[in-house]
This record gives C-alpha cells, structure tokens and sequence, in this order.
C-alpha cells in the first residue's frame, strides 16, 4: 500500500516504531529510521538501534537509511526530512512515536521532569512536523501519524507530564488537519497499547500487577497495520481522528463535544449553580478513571 512513498518514522529502532518501520517498507515504502537511541527516561544515546533497523530493511531488499537526531532538538528534527529528502527525492509521511517518561506523582514532579517529557513527545512531533508540512504543502499530499496515549485521553496516575504532552499532540494533529487539508494533507492520532519499554517503566506497574499480564499479552506489530494504512492513499478521507489500537481491536475515540446544555434566562449565581445545574448535570460527569479501569478486560 506504500509503494514509491517515503516514510520517516520516529523512536524507530526498538519496540512500536521498529515494527512500523519494518512493515512500512514490507509494503514498498522507503523509510528513515529515526532513533537517539536513549534510555527510556531519554538518559546516554546509541546509533545501533536505528542503524539495526535500517540495516534489516535493506537486508530484505527494501530501502532505508538510519537517523539518529534528537526530535526535540529543532536542527536534528529538520534532518530527519532533510535526510529523506536527499536520500530518495520526496517525503510523503511523518510517524511521531519518539517518546520518554519521567513519572512522577504530581506533588513530586519537578520543572526537569515536565520539561523533558513535554520537549520530546509534544515540542519533538511541532519540530518534525513542522519540517515536513512545506515538502507536503507543495507537492499537495502527505499524511502526518501522532502517538497518543490514554494517559492523556483518558488518565494514569503519576503521568502528568505525560499526560499533557499526549493530550497536546492530539490538539496539534486537530489543528494540522484543520490547517492543511486544504493542500490534501491528513493528520491522525494513534493510542497504542502494546508491551514495549516504556510500559515496563511506568510508575506502580510492578510484577504483581494483573495489567501487567495484559500489557505483555499485547505486542507491539499489532500497532503497524493501522500506522500503514493511514499512511497510504487508501485513507484519503481520514483526517482528524483519534484511533487506538488493543491487540486484534481497533477502536475510534470520541473527541470533546458537549454532552449537556442548561440555560437560565436571567443568568446563573453561584448558589443557582449548586442548587440547579449541578444536580442537572451529575449523571453526565465524567468519573476520575484511570485507563485501566476501562480497559480492564483480556485484550482481544
């Protein structure tokens, strides 16, 4: 489906990104395999795993090179289209799935640890973007892929910073969709759920934890087929919208519309509030959930 298209993908050399990375070029596209190579809290950096990955692709006879630039650092976000650019002519998608965590309960969160995850995730998917949307602005076609997570969609204690910078990446895939399609450029947000390092890594997940078993139960290819199609042409009229993906179930999220409307023709007061709206609208609050709370059933 991504015959003669060019493909960067982001935090592509181990886990989610590397299996989208491997089947975006089983199904013809060029890719550039980007990827720091850090810790999972964005610590040290190593060209091997992304060197790895474009090296397995070109072994099958595919077409890749390896990227190893930092997404929140705006000259190494640049040369990841740079790169594609010089090295097969065009750039035709961008996957944002580069990512750390430094999680924290909130009252412990420091300024570091905001800043950190918020660079990468959410100043890292505007930098990369951003270097692309003129390559597709002019050839009038290009598809933008975002990570998001229910961490931020639906919540995950001690994940703020997390939290924020995925809840922002889909207001700034919304907003690319709105900007762009005019030019024929589509924009998308995935919410994976998959076993990867980074799930290993959060906070209170610890051996005991029955949603441990299901995290591992789901892998990280079953990710990719989503991140391909709506990659591919055949997703043409997809702009906009939030997927996730559980193992073999593909879900559509709702975005925030409002659910109830009161109206009081000589204004509210507080006390009005309290007294009026409020038992009006208590059965249409949304609960304090966590993720796991509603995705608490055996992945499919």
């Amino acid at each position: 489906m991504l015959e003669g298209k060019v493909i960067a993908v982001t935090g592509a050399g181990r886990g989610i990104g590397r299996d989208i990375a491997l089947l975006c070029a089983r199904e013809g596209a060029a890719v550039v395999v980007n990827d720091l190579g850090t810790s999972t809290q964005g610590e040290g950096a190593d060209a091997t795993p992304a060197e790895d990955v474009a090296a397995e692709i070109l072994a099958a006879g595919g077409r890749a090179l390896a990227n190893t630039a930092s997404v929140a650092d705006p000259q190494g976000a640049a040369s990841i289209v740079a790169d594609a650019v010089r090295a097969f002519g065009r750039i035709d998608g961008v996957v944002n799935n580069a990512g750390i965590l430094h999680d924290r309960i909130f009252h412990k969160m420091s300024e570091e640890d905001w800043r950190q995850v918020i660079d990468v995730h959410l100043h890292g998917a505007f930098l990369v973007s951003r270097a692309a949307i003129p390559h597709f602005r002019e050839q009038r076609s290009g598809a933008f892929v975002h990570f998001t997570s229910t961490a931020g969609l639906v919540g995950n204690v001690g994940q703020a910073n997390y939290a924020a910078a995925k809840m922002g990446i889909v207001g700034l895939s919304r907003s690319i969709a709105l900007d762009a399609s005019r030019y024929g450029v589509r924009s998308n947000c995935i919410a994976p759920f998959a076993w990867s390092r980074m799930i290993g890594g959060i906070a209170g997940l610890d051996g005991s934890d029955p949603a441990l078993d299901a995290f591992k139960a789901m892998s990280s290819e079953k990710i990719a087929p989503l991140v391909a199609f709506l990659l591919a042409d055949a997703a043409h009229a997809v702009s906009g919208q939030i997927f996730a993906v559980r193992k073999n179930e593909i879900m559509l999220f709702s975005q925030p519309r409002p659910v109830r409307s009161m109206h009081k023709s000589q204004g509210w007061t507080p006390q009005a509030i309290a007294e009026e709206l409020l038992p009006a609208f208590a059965d249409s609050l949304c609960p304090l959930d966590e993720a796991r709370d509603l995705f608490a059933y055996p992945p499919i």
